[in-house]
């Protein structure tokens, strides 16, 4: 009982902090909200006896990541920072709402079609060693690539915008 009220404090802080992130029109304080948000994924990482993970995840994550992209707002927005912002306008909210009810209209139809909340229960549990194996293989079910990928090209995407903002005119 008390790792359910635990885990609907930790759900409630994880969402609270998100729709907040998104929401501020500060950009230091959206990423503060994103660290809230991180520690608290790591707190469910605790809850569920994954030490290990909660630890990677606040050191990588909430440690790394964060301050990368603080140091990078830094370097890039100085208007920002000092509290002059744009005032948001619907020509340029409405395709980015159109972009986020397509990707979820994508992924609602993806879990339709593979069934994949009825094969879950028709199964029952995964085997923790089957879940390890498939995010750490390179194989044929394996991820270990993709997260390289995506590692890799986030890495290029930070490099360049400071190239970007730094470039001599």
């Amino acid at each position: 009982m008390s790792q359910q009220i635990m885990f609907a404090i930790l759900a409630i802080v994880i969402l609270g902090a998100a729709v907040l992130s998104v929401l501020t029109n500060r950009i230091m304080r959206a990423a503060t909200f994103l660290l809230f948000v991180l520690f608290g994924v790591a707190g469910i990482y605790f809850l569920l006896d994954y030490t290990f993970l909660g630890a990677a995840q606040i050191s990588v994550y909430a440690g790394g990541v964060t301050m990368i992209y603080i140091f990078a707002i830094q370097l890039v927005s100085k208007r920002t920072l000092q509290g002059l912002h744009e005032r948001p306008q619907l020509k340029r909210m409405l395709p980015g709402a159109l972009a986020a009810l397509a990707g979820l209209a994508t992924v609602a139809v993806i879990i339709l079609k593979t069934k994949f909340v009825t094969q879950s229960v028709e199964h029952g549990e995964v085997p923790m060693d089957v879940i390890g194996n498939s995010l750490v293989g390179a194989g044929e079910n394996g991820y270990v690539l993709p997260f390289e990928f995506i590692s890799i090209f986030l890495l290029a995407c930070i490099i360049g915008g400071i190239v970007i903002a730094r470039k001599d005119k």
